[in-house]
């Protein structure tokens, strides 16, 4: 029995390349956020540490507590529950990051924000976001492990689990350097929402296919023959969760273009209320300082007025005497 296992590397690799994006695109946010410094900055940082550590060794005990007892009873878990189990929690994760990537622009300052407004981000969004993403990448490796747990490949898991790991850590770290390499804030936030966006639309659009897998598929409307762009291997699979699939239904299809759709008008109306209010900000401001001189003029014709009557008080005074 072979200690490696190429699926059991291309599952951790995909789970881990997309925890480490999720907490990655958090740490690069408030590294380059004008709102996050100092103690606040070292605050963020940590939760996100936590959060993400507590998630983490959260699923892998409840995965233990329910692949424990199945790995002795022998007893299979029906294929359809694994599989509406992990096409919710794609569901779910898919809306967190797309809101995710809504919030980017206005925290790196590309979009106008109202001074005296804070970042539309806390410490209780930062801890639930990356604590629910962290879990679904790390419970969905016990859902696909269970397989090989009742089988015959229980024994490739602990190297093929490492590998993997690496790999999708490798990936994400290059992701993560790529980010902090982009000084441009605004080609930074481009970067980031567009990977986001396409992550989230991935994980509607194979969350969706979970279901139809469980339910029956619509139709296939295409099929790439190549085992070398087959979405299930090496390499390409580290593409999937952007949304690459080898073989696509209409469903499919349909939801990654209509998720798109969504983002592109979500985005387009942020950025119209960020000019909106930057003019509405700009108008204020004007009409403030408009105010500001119109009260100083008058004070200076007071103040010249003040003198006036002075001066001809004095030359009365002098006249008199």
């Amino acid at each position: 029995m072979s200690l490696l296992s190429a699926p059991i590397v291309t599952i951790f690799a995909v789970e881990f390349l997309e925890g480490s994006i999720v907490i990655g695109q958090y740490r690069t946010v408030l590294l380059r956020s004008s709102e996050w410094s100092g103690e606040r900055q070292a605050e963020g940082l940590k939760c996100i540490t936590r959060s993400a550590t507590f998630a983490a060794l959260g699923a892998i005990l409840v995965c233990a507590a329910i692949a424990v007892p199945l790995g002795f009873l022998q007893k299979e878990l029906d294929p359809r529950v694994g599989d509406i189990i992990e096409g919710c929690s794609k569901i779910v994760a898919s809306f967190f990051i797309l809101m995710l990537s809504l919030k980017i622009p206005g925290w790196l300052g590309v979009y106008y924000r109202n001074s005296e407004k804070k970042l539309g981000i806390t410490l209780r969004e930062i801890r639930f976001n990356v604590s629910w993403n962290i879990w679904r990448e790390v419970a969905e490796c016990g859902i696909f492990l269970i397989p090989f747990i009742l089988g015959s490949g229980a024994q490739a898991i602990p190297i093929s689990a490492i590998v993997g790991s690496i790999v999708g850590l490798v990936m994400g770290g290059l992701i993560y350097v790529g980010n902090k390499k982009l000084r441009e804030k605004k080609w930074l936030a481009l970067f980031m929402c567009l990977l986001l966006v396409f992550l989230s639309a991935g994980l509607i659009t194979n969350g969706v296919h979970e279901f139809e897998e469980v339910f029956g598929e619509t139709k296939a409307l295409w099929e790439v023959q190549n085992p070398f762009l087959s979405s299930k291997r090496l390499p390409m699979i580290l593409l999937k969760p952007f949304g690459y699939s080898s073989k696509r239904t209409l469903l499919q299809c349909v939801t990654f273009w209509c998720w798109l759709l969504v983002a592109a008008a979500l985005h387009f109306w942020k950025y119209r209320r960020s000019i909106a209010a930057q003019l509405q900000q700009a108008l204020e401001e004007s009409d403030a300082n408009e105010a500001s001189l119109k009260s100083d003029e008058s004070l200076k014709n007071s103040t010249k007025i003040s003198d006036g009557s002075q001066n001809i008080t004095d030359n009365d005074n002098a006249d008199a005497a």
